[in-house]
């Protein structure tokens, strides 16, 4: 992960929530540039749910295909937040390629998953 992101998701944990949402927002700018990016910070934050939330959802935003795989890795995030996001991500990405997966988050443990997976689905026409 470039430092620049390094140092932006850092901030995105200021008690300052200007902080957090300038930082945010400075990612979001580089958008399908910090792909590679927002892919390292999913990894290296596995333990800060905050952060890959955050990430996952960047991705959703990213407009890039690339974005995909990572997305389709999330549904099976230990946490249902994640999943949840990572199909809304896939929406916003009108990631079709990913219809199967989404199918299958339909039986998530979660309600909001697989309500976050029904509309994917919907807005996909699926």
């Amino acid at each position: 992960m470039r430092p620049y992101i390094a140092d932006l998701f850092r901030r995105m944990r200021d008690p300052d929530p200007r902080e957090q949402d300038a930082a945010f927002d400075a990612v979001l700018f580089e958008r399908e540039r910090a792909v590679p990016d927002l892919v390292a910070a999913y990894v290296q934050f596995e333990q800060d749910t905050l952060l890959r939330f955050f990430a996952v959802q960047l991705l959703g935003f990213s407009g890039s295909p690339d974005a995909v795989a990572l997305l389709v890795t999330a549904l099976d995030d230990v946490d249902p937040i994640i999943r949840a996001e990572a199909c809304r991500s896939l929406e916003d990405l009108r990631a079709t390629d990913a219809i199967a997966v989404l199918r299958a988050r339909l039986q998530d443990v979660d309600a909001n998953v697989r309500e976050a997976a029904r509309e994917a689905l919907s807005a996909l026409g699926r």
